[in-house]
């Protein structure tokens, strides 16, 4: 299963995008490229955005970009290391 890194961002979001909380969300069923409707967590991925970042292409390292190590989600992060 692909993990993708998805954005929630603070509102009202300005010309700088200021990220809230790093969440992690399984792969769409049927389509392995893109995030599922929900994260780990079970908020909804709709209002997010995706990362660049993906976990897989990271052997070794979390699933998590490290500049946002003190914004991961604690139940993304639980369910994403198992």
């Amino acid at each position: 299963m692909e993990i993708f890194v998805v954005y929630e961002l603070d509102q009202p979001a300005g010309a700088r995008v200021p990220v809230h909380e790093v969440h992690a969300a399984p792969s769409t069923p049927g389509d392995p490229g893109l995030p599922g409707p929900r994260t780990f967590c079970g908020k909804d991925t709709f209002a997010m955005r995706a990362a660049s970042w993906r976990p897989s292409e990271h052997p070794g390292e979390p699933w998590y970009p490290p500049e946002y190590a003190d914004r991961v989600c604690g139940t993304c992060d639980e369910a994403a290391v198992q």
